[in-house]
């Protein structure tokens, strides 16, 4: 790990750590920001890169893997759960283990945070069901986990092969 991206993480988990979200660190969303990819440039691109493509063993590949998560009842369950809550701690991705943090997106609208997840499902030709902004407000209304506990919730689905 570089310098520089172990520097990017320790700043992302002091503020994850302090309860500050991603959109209270870059800025609300602007009005103009409709669709997913834009959203997703404004605050996702930074780690897991244009295209989903993520760094190996540093920041998680989204594309061709979130339509298959979002495929499963649990998958989509989780995606959005995740979106409001991020995640902390050692997952496996594509046979690499990272250690990383994630944080939540709860300040942005359900509208938002649904264009995301749509936009990540059909990268590379995925596809899938929509997200809507109803799932992310029963997401948001139900239990809210910690992200440490979101980590442990990827892992046991990995582990059913709900997540590749």
């Amino acid at each position: 790990m570089t310098a520089e991206i172990r520097k990017r993480w320790m700043i992302a988990g002091l503020f994850v750590g302090l309860g500050v979200s991603a959109p209270a660190l870059f800025g609300a969303a602007p009005a103009w920001a409709e669709s997913g990819e834009m959203m997703f440039n404004e605050y996702c691109v930074g780690c897991h890169q244009v295209g989903g493509t993520g760094v190996p063993g540093e920041y998680p590949r989204l594309a061709g893997r979130v339509n298959k998560i979002a495929s499963d009842p649990r998958g989509r369950t989780f995606l959005a759960e995740l979106m409001l809550t991020g995640m902390s701690g050692t997952i496996t991705v594509d046979s690499r283990k990272i250690l990383g943090i994630m944080p939540d997106f709860d300040d942005l609208k359900d509208e938002e945070l649904a264009a995301v997840l749509n936009y990540v499902v059909h990268l590379e030709g995925g596809k899938g069901s929509a997200f809507t902004s109803q799932m992310l407000e029963q997401a948001r209304t139900g239990p809210k986990a910690t992200p440490e506990e979101m980590a442990e919730t990827r892992n046991r689905l990995a582990r059913a092969r709900v997540i590749p």
